[in-house]
Protein backbone atom coordinates (compact mmCIF):
# COMPACT_ATOMS: atom_id res chain seq x y z
CA UNK A 1 0.00 0.00 0.00
CA UNK A 2 1.11 3.19 -0.90
CA UNK A 3 2.00 6.28 0.88
CA UNK A 4 -1.27 8.41 0.74
CA UNK A 5 -1.14 11.18 -1.80
CA UNK A 6 -2.75 14.55 -1.19
CA UNK A 7 -5.69 13.74 -3.20
CA UNK A 8 -6.47 10.95 -0.76
CA UNK A 9 -6.00 12.62 2.02
CA UNK A 10 -8.25 15.43 0.81
CA UNK A 11 -10.78 12.63 0.00
CA UNK A 12 -10.94 12.13 3.36
CA UNK A 13 -11.19 15.32 4.81
CA UNK A 14 -13.45 17.59 2.64
CA UNK A 15 -16.66 15.74 3.92
CA UNK A 16 -15.83 16.58 7.16
CA UNK A 17 -14.50 20.25 6.95
CA UNK A 18 -18.58 20.40 5.03
CA UNK A 19 -19.64 19.35 7.57
CA UNK A 20 -18.58 22.09 9.65
CA UNK A 21 -18.97 24.46 6.74
CA UNK A 22 -15.60 24.61 5.75
CA UNK A 23 -13.05 24.44 3.14
CA UNK A 24 -10.03 22.98 2.59
CA UNK A 25 -7.43 25.26 1.66
CA UNK A 26 -4.59 23.05 1.80
CA UNK A 27 -2.99 19.99 2.75
CA UNK A 28 1.06 19.49 3.23
CA UNK A 29 2.39 16.44 3.56
CA UNK A 30 6.20 16.79 5.27
CA UNK A 31 7.82 13.08 5.65
CA UNK A 32 10.77 13.60 7.67
CA UNK A 33 13.40 10.22 7.84
CA UNK A 34 10.48 8.07 10.14
CA UNK A 35 8.18 11.26 11.04
CA UNK A 36 5.24 12.51 9.09
CA UNK A 37 3.54 15.49 9.51
CA UNK A 38 -0.02 16.20 7.62
CA UNK A 39 -0.42 20.33 7.85
CA UNK A 40 -4.01 21.13 6.88
CA UNK A 41 -5.57 24.43 6.55
CA UNK A 42 -9.44 25.03 6.73
CA UNK A 43 -11.20 28.37 6.43
CA UNK A 44 -15.15 29.46 6.31
CA UNK A 45 -16.85 32.18 5.97
CA UNK A 46 -17.23 32.37 9.78
CA UNK A 47 -13.54 31.94 10.45
CA UNK A 48 -12.86 29.07 12.55
CA UNK A 49 -11.96 29.35 16.08
CA UNK A 50 -9.18 27.09 17.85
CA UNK A 51 -12.40 25.25 19.66
CA UNK A 52 -13.91 24.59 16.44
CA UNK A 53 -10.47 23.83 14.73
CA UNK A 54 -9.77 21.48 18.04
CA UNK A 55 -13.32 19.39 17.23
CA UNK A 56 -12.29 19.48 13.52
CA UNK A 57 -8.61 18.06 14.03
CA UNK A 58 -10.20 15.06 15.96
CA UNK A 59 -12.16 14.09 13.30
CA UNK A 60 -9.72 14.41 10.80
CA UNK A 61 -7.52 12.18 13.14
CA UNK A 62 -10.28 9.55 13.35
CA UNK A 63 -10.70 9.30 10.11
CA UNK A 64 -7.16 8.93 9.50
CA UNK A 65 -6.89 6.44 11.74
CA UNK A 66 -9.89 4.44 10.80
CA UNK A 67 -8.40 4.70 6.73
CA UNK A 68 -5.08 3.40 7.92
CA UNK A 69 -6.92 0.42 9.89
CA UNK A 70 -8.74 -0.39 7.05
CA UNK A 71 -5.46 -0.53 4.72
CA UNK A 72 -6.89 2.34 2.29
CA UNK A 73 -3.61 4.56 3.75
CA UNK A 74 0.05 3.76 4.95
CA UNK A 75 1.75 6.33 6.78
CA UNK A 76 4.40 3.72 6.67
CA UNK A 77 4.06 2.33 10.26
CA UNK A 78 5.70 5.56 11.74
CA UNK A 79 2.66 6.97 12.57
CA UNK A 80 2.05 11.13 11.71
CA UNK A 81 1.39 14.57 13.35
CA UNK A 82 -1.73 16.00 12.30
CA UNK A 83 -1.31 19.74 12.14
CA UNK A 84 -5.11 21.78 11.32
CA UNK A 85 -5.38 25.50 11.47
CA UNK A 86 -6.26 28.23 9.13
CA UNK A 87 -4.00 29.22 5.89
CA UNK A 88 -3.05 32.61 7.54
CA UNK A 89 -2.33 36.04 5.74
CA UNK A 90 0.54 34.79 3.63
CA UNK A 91 -1.85 32.64 1.62
CA UNK A 92 -2.85 34.10 -1.85
CA UNK A 93 -6.37 35.17 -2.44
CA UNK A 94 -7.29 33.00 -5.60
CA UNK A 95 -10.45 32.24 -5.49
CA UNK A 96 -13.56 34.50 -5.22
CA UNK A 97 -14.21 32.95 -1.59
CA UNK A 98 -10.96 34.39 -0.52
CA UNK A 99 -11.54 37.97 -1.82
CA UNK A 100 -15.25 37.70 -0.01
CA UNK A 101 -13.57 36.48 3.15
CA UNK A 102 -11.20 38.94 3.59
CA UNK A 103 -13.36 42.02 2.57
CA UNK A 104 -12.23 45.31 4.36
CA UNK A 105 -8.66 43.80 4.51
CA UNK A 106 -5.64 45.23 2.88
CA UNK A 107 -4.39 43.31 0.11
CA UNK A 108 -1.59 44.25 -2.15
CA UNK A 109 -1.58 42.73 -5.74
CA UNK A 110 0.42 42.75 -8.67
CA UNK A 111 -0.76 45.17 -10.81
CA UNK A 112 1.03 44.06 -14.28
CA UNK A 113 4.45 43.89 -12.73
CA UNK A 114 3.45 46.69 -10.24
CA UNK A 115 2.86 46.40 -6.64
CA UNK A 116 -0.68 48.12 -5.77
CA UNK A 117 -1.98 48.10 -2.79
CA UNK A 118 -5.70 48.48 -1.82
CA UNK A 119 -9.03 47.51 0.50
CA UNK A 120 -11.13 45.10 -0.48
CA UNK A 121 -14.37 45.72 -1.12
CA UNK A 122 -17.76 43.67 -1.94
CA UNK A 123 -17.46 41.19 -4.65
CA UNK A 124 -20.63 41.49 -7.32
CA UNK A 125 -23.64 38.90 -7.24
CA UNK A 126 -21.19 36.43 -8.94
CA UNK A 127 -18.09 36.78 -7.33
CA UNK A 128 -16.57 37.33 -10.49
CA UNK A 129 -15.61 41.07 -9.49
CA UNK A 130 -14.59 42.80 -6.69
CA UNK A 131 -14.43 46.82 -5.53
CA UNK A 132 -10.61 47.23 -4.59
CA UNK A 133 -10.09 50.67 -2.77
CA UNK A 134 -6.50 52.32 -2.66
CA UNK A 135 -5.09 55.49 -2.61
CA UNK A 136 -2.64 58.11 -4.46
CA UNK A 137 -1.51 60.82 -2.55
CA UNK A 138 -4.08 61.95 -0.26
CA UNK A 139 -6.71 60.96 -3.01
CA UNK A 140 -8.60 57.49 -2.48
CA UNK A 141 -9.66 55.88 -5.46
CA UNK A 142 -12.60 53.34 -6.21
CA UNK A 143 -11.43 50.67 -9.01
CA UNK A 144 -13.45 47.36 -9.90
CA UNK A 145 -11.35 44.22 -11.02
CA UNK A 146 -12.10 40.86 -12.16
CA UNK A 147 -10.85 38.60 -9.81
CA UNK A 148 -9.20 36.11 -12.47
CA UNK A 149 -7.71 39.12 -13.80
CA UNK A 150 -5.98 39.63 -10.82
CA UNK A 151 -2.17 39.11 -10.12
CA UNK A 152 -0.67 37.33 -6.85
CA UNK A 153 -2.49 38.60 -3.92
CA UNK A 154 -1.78 38.45 -0.28
CA UNK A 155 -3.18 39.90 2.39
CA UNK A 156 -1.10 42.67 4.69
CA UNK A 157 -0.93 43.01 8.32
CA UNK A 158 -2.61 46.36 8.91
CA UNK A 159 -1.51 47.94 12.89
CA UNK A 160 -3.23 51.54 11.97
CA UNK A 161 -6.77 52.47 12.23
CA UNK A 162 -8.86 51.68 8.68
CA UNK A 163 -9.89 55.63 7.26
CA UNK A 164 -13.49 56.37 8.09
CA UNK A 165 -13.57 56.55 4.22
CA UNK A 166 -12.07 53.46 2.92
CA UNK A 167 -14.01 51.55 5.79
CA UNK A 168 -17.19 53.38 4.72
CA UNK A 169 -16.34 51.79 0.83
CA UNK A 170 -15.36 48.46 1.93
CA UNK A 171 -18.54 48.18 3.89
CA UNK A 172 -20.81 49.22 0.66
CA UNK A 173 -23.12 46.69 -1.69
CA UNK A 174 -20.70 46.39 -4.83
CA UNK A 175 -23.05 48.38 -6.87
CA UNK A 176 -23.18 51.20 -4.75
CA UNK A 177 -19.23 51.03 -4.46
CA UNK A 178 -19.16 50.24 -8.49
CA UNK A 179 -20.76 54.08 -8.80
CA UNK A 180 -17.80 55.23 -6.83
CA UNK A 181 -15.28 54.13 -9.45
CA UNK A 182 -16.22 57.09 -11.44
CA UNK A 183 -16.14 59.96 -8.86
CA UNK A 184 -12.88 58.89 -8.01
CA UNK A 185 -11.26 58.50 -11.34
Amino acid sequence: MAFPSVETLTTIVDPIAASHHMDVEEIKINRAGSKTVVAVALDSDNRPDLDTLEVVSGEISEAFDGAEDSGVIAFGGQGYTLEVSTPGVDHPLTLPRHWRRNRGRLVTWDDGGTKRTGRIGALNDSETEVVLISREGKNMCVDVRKVAEIGQAVVEIEFATVPADEKAVADEDFNIAAERREEHK
